[in-house]
């Protein structure tokens, strides 16, 4: 990731180490009273994020995390997702598009539904990792993508 795919925020102490995904799910009605609040607003709600780097250990209070927040350096995380054989040639960009295929199995539904990608996103096919081996879901590789 290069430095302007970057961005600063403030994240729980629990959360607040290099290397550490997580799903922004939005506002809390206890920001609305924070002074940091547009600090850490600045993220898209329903996209998964990596923290890249802890800036400094000063504690900020938060409403939100008992424990407060430091500065965070956080990027689009890596989504690891099933697509269609024909679009899964590394380095290709693609625009996104979930598969149809419902399964009961679980480690496939995550495949078909991940988490922090949504249809029409722009994103590379960073790593091609496998055909999927499924009776109900045929034509489909396991690919890791990046934004």
């Amino acid at each position: 990731m290069d430095e302007e795919d970057t961005m600063i925020t403030l994240i729980g102490t629990q959360l607040a180490r290099e290397g550490e995904e997580f799903i922004f799910e939005g506002e809390a009605p206890e920001c609305e009273k924070c002074k940091l609040r547009n600090t850490c607003m600045n993220l898209e709600k329903g996209r998964k994020y990596v923290v890249r780097k802890v800036r400094t250990n000063t504690l900020h209070e938060c409403f939100v995390h008992e424990q407060g927040a430091y500065v965070v350096d956080v990027a689009k995380a890596p989504i690891i997702a099933a697509i269609d054989s024909r679009n899964a040639v590394q380095g290709s960009t693609i625009s996104y598009k979930e598969p149809k295929c419902d399964t009961d199995d679980q480690e496939l539904y995550d495949l078909f539904h991940p988490a922090g990608i949504k249809n029409g996103d722009k994103c590379t096919v960073a790593e091609v990792m496998g055909n999927i081996e499924s009776d109900q879901c045929s034509g489909y590789k396991k690919v890791r993508l990046r934004f």
